[in-house]
């Protein structure tokens, strides 16, 4: 397992994503510079990291707090050799770009970086080659800002729900699948940065990703965490119980 402890560029404390198995945490020293700058860093180190986990196991799984961090994983699986199509799972969308985005928020941006937009902020200094929108799945997408709405209305990107998930019209060829795990409802997982409500079961997510990863066809586990501290010994627990599944599902 890679761990990747930011969020965007922010170092995030040591219990902030918690694991039990092993794992190989990437911790550059990052440049002074804008954010960008930094993230080409950060992101460089991991899919270095990335790509020689997968040339030596074949597969990896990646834990970070910021859905950014699939960049890194998709120039990893690169660097390994691989042509991969995604399959993103999110309470959002994730598609917006610099101009439609109204708050500002790079992660909601991610998916669409990964497709070409603004390249040459992240894909181009990475030497990461763009994923078709015919080669990506977004699944769930619940909370949609208009602008994303109007985006996937004439997009290519193949839309489905948890439970609808039909693994026989993924994309062919090898696969990343990346799970946002504030897919799963808040009233399941507490404290997520930007809740969404009305999602899918915790279960029927895991029963998705075991679907596709049954596929044998997914070299990288991409698995972002994107929630506030706590001090609740039993959100910490859920958490912890919830990266675990996932680690074993894949």
């Amino acid at each position: 397992m890679i761990l990747v402890p930011y969020h965007q560029d922010h170092r995030l404390a040591d219990d902030l994503l918690p694991v039990t198995a092993a794992v190989s945490a990437i911790t550059p020293e990052l440049p002074q510079g804008d954010l960008w700058s930094r993230l080409v860093a950060l992101h460089d180190a991991a899919a270095d990291a990335i790509a020689a986990e997968i040339k030596a196991d074949g597969d990896t799984i990646v834990l970070s707090g910021d859905c950014l961090v699939a960049m890194a994983t998709l120039a990893g699986a690169q660097r390994a050799g691989h042509d991969p199509a995604v399959i993103w799972f999110d309470a959002h969308g994730d598609v917006h770009t610099l101009e439609t985005s109204t708050s500002g928020y790079l992660g909601g941006l991610s998916l669409r970086l990964l497709q070409g937009a603004h390249a040459d902020r992240l894909a181009t200094p990475l030497g990461v080659r763009p994923v078709a929108e015919a080669r990506s799945v977004l699944v769930d997408a619940r909370d949609l800002d208009p602008a994303e709405a109007e985006f996937l209305r004439t997009s290519a990107i193949l839309r489905t729900g948890v439970t609808d998930l039909d693994v026989a019209k993924l994309p062919d060829g090898p696969l990343i699948v990346h799970v946002d795990l504030d897919v799963i409802d808040p009233g399941e997982l507490p404290g997520l940065l930007f809740e969404a409500p009305d999602g899918p079961a915790a279960a029927d997510v895991l029963h998705a990703v075991r679907r596709i990863v049954d596929t044998n066809r997914v070299v990288a586990l991409d698995i972002a965490c994107p929630w506030h501290p706590t001090s609740d010994p039993a959100v910490q627990q859920t958490r912890a119980a919830l990266i675990e599944d996932l680690t074993r599902a894949f």
